[in-house]
Order: C-alpha cells, then sequence, then structure tokens
C-alpha cells in the first residue's frame, strides 16, 4: 500500500470510502481505517452497491448506491461538502437535479445529509476513491466532480488508483458536464475484483442464486461480450443482495476484464 495514503489515513477522524468494496481487493486500506477508527475514534462512512460483511460492525454509516451511478454520487458528494466556491460551480451545483439523482442513485439525500453531519466536528477528513470510478465510462466528467470537491471542500480527496491521483490533485477543467441519465443494471450482475482469491470461482448470494437459477458447487458459464467463461459457482452466506464476485488475474485481458467493473452476464449450467 502506497506509505502517503496510509499516513493519511492513520490521521484521519472522518473516512468516506468510495467505489471500493474494500475486502475483496484492497484488505490493506480496510486495515488502515479499522486502525484509524480505533485510534481516532473515526467516523466511517462506507460507500458501495455491495456491503461489506467484514466492516458492518465499524462502519458509522452504510450508503448502498445502484450499480452505474457513480457519476450521480459524486454529484451527490458535491452537493454536499461543497459549501463555498466560485460563481461557476455554485451555479453547477444549484442546477443539480438532486431528486432525480437520488432517486435513480437509490441513494437518499437524507442519508448524505446524515454523512455531512458527522463531519462537522471533526477535522482531518478523508474520502478515498476506489478503482470502480476509473473504469466507468463517465470517468472524465466523474474526476473533473471530484476534482472540484477536493479544492473547495475540507476533505483530503486520496485514489487507490495511482495513474489518476495527479488527475484528482488538479482542476484541469472546471466546466463539469450535467450528470447523465443513470444507467440501470438489472438480471445477473457480477463485479470483478482482483486479491488472493481463486479465479476458478464465481462467489454469490443466495438471492443471486436463485436470479441465476444455480447451486452450490454448479458448474456454469459466463456469457459476457460474446466470450464464455467457465467457473465453479459457491454460495457465500455472508454475501448479500444480487452482485456475485468474480476474481480476476491482473493481467487478465479477457471481456470480463475490460472497462467497468460490473458486468450485466447471463448465468448457464455448463450441463444445461
Amino acid at each position: 500500500m502506497n506509505t502517503d495514503i496510509k499516513e493519511v489515513i492513520a490521521k484521519s477522524d472522518y473516512i468516506i470510502t468510495f467505489g471500493s468494496f474494500l475486502a475483496a481487493d484492497n484488505v490493506e486500506i480496510q486495515e488502515a481505517i479499522i486502525q484509524a477508527i480505533a485510534k481516532n475514534t473515526a467516523e466511517f462512512v462506507y460507500m458501495h452497491p455491495i456491503d461489506n460483511v467484514d466492516l458492518k460492525v465499524y462502519y458509522s454509516q452504510f450508503i448502498k448506491y445502484e450499480v452505474g451511478s457513480e457519476e450521480g454520487i459524486a454529484a451527490l458528494l458535491l452537493d454536499t461538502f461543497v459549501k463555498s466556491s466560485d460563481e461557476k460551480i455554485e451555479s453547477y451545483i444549484e442546477d443539480l437535479d438532486i431528486g432525480y439523482i437520488s432517486a435513480e442513485s437509490s441513494a437518499g439525500e437524507e442519508e448524505f445529509e446524515e454523512a455531512y453531519e458527522r463531519s462537522l466536528e471533526k477535522s482531518e477528513k478523508t474520502l478515498i476513491l476506489g478503482r470502480d470510478i476509473f473504469t466507468h465510462e463517465r470517468v472524465e466528467n466523474i474526476t473533473k466532480i471530484l476534482s472540484v470537491i477536493r479544492r473547495y471542500s475540507d476533505l483530503t480527496v486520496i485514489s487507490l488508483d495511482k495513474e489518476y491521483q495527479h488527475i484528482v490533485n488538479e482542476i484541469l477543467d472546471e466546466n463539469i458536464d450535467e450528470v447523465e441519465e443513470l444507467d440501470s443494471y438489472n438480471g445477473t450482475v457480477i463485479y470483478r475484483t482482483y486479491g488472493e482469491e481463486k479465479t476458478d470461482v464465481l462467489v454469490g448470494s443466495e438471492s443471486f442464486a436463485r436470479i441465476a437459477k444455480a447451486a452450490n458447487n454448479d458448474e456454469i458459464f459466463i456469457n459476457c461480450c460474446g466470450e464464455k467463461f467457465k467457473r465453479t459457482f459457491k454460495i457465500d452466506k455472508d454475501l448479500y443482495g444480487t452482485i456475485a464476485l468474480c476474481a480476476m488475474n491482473s493481467d487478465d485481458s479477457s471481456a470480463l476484464s475490460r472497462d467497468y467493473r460490473y458486468k450485466q452476464v447471463k448465468i448457464e449450467k455448463v450441463d444445461a
């Protein structure tokens, strides 16, 4: 883990994570956050489409949002934490359709108000950005929004993707585009992870199993972008929701490893 990131987290007493399922591919970051909670009595707001059972006893608040709605969530963070800026940014925030964005992302305005209230008595506030954001097709506009948050709020903004930290650190363009209509991901959705998990399995909840019509230990094919990937399906009773975890090797170049980390796929049994 980057030493600078570790140092920032170590002194933080308010932490938001956005766009990273920490348990799957950022365990060191997760441990650093837990240490900050113990040492600094840090408030921790975890934002992701997938709940993290390993963090339930640690986070102060969980904001669950819809897959694909990262641009909308970035706009909600902008509206929540930027209280003073220049005329252009103030006009942009004023024109945001917060009701629509909140409804489409399934993240309530009141949840962000609560997150802001938790920050009021804190002095070292950190927003940690994960890989999900930087694989999104709207990454350019999302990065503009996050850069504005870094400049005009009291949040220290750090990226877990080193390639994007310098972009977030610079205001290259304050001409932020409108938030696009948010895509919906229905049916069977998988989320690629990187870590020590076995890459020959697909791990899902009992809810995912029902939707995919798959049983524990079934041999399945994941159909994605015209390609088929064979996996063994495993049910994890500690996993909730309808998004399955698909571990990948970092050097994989298949359709599952390209672009956005979430994929809408079709599941079929091998012997079907």
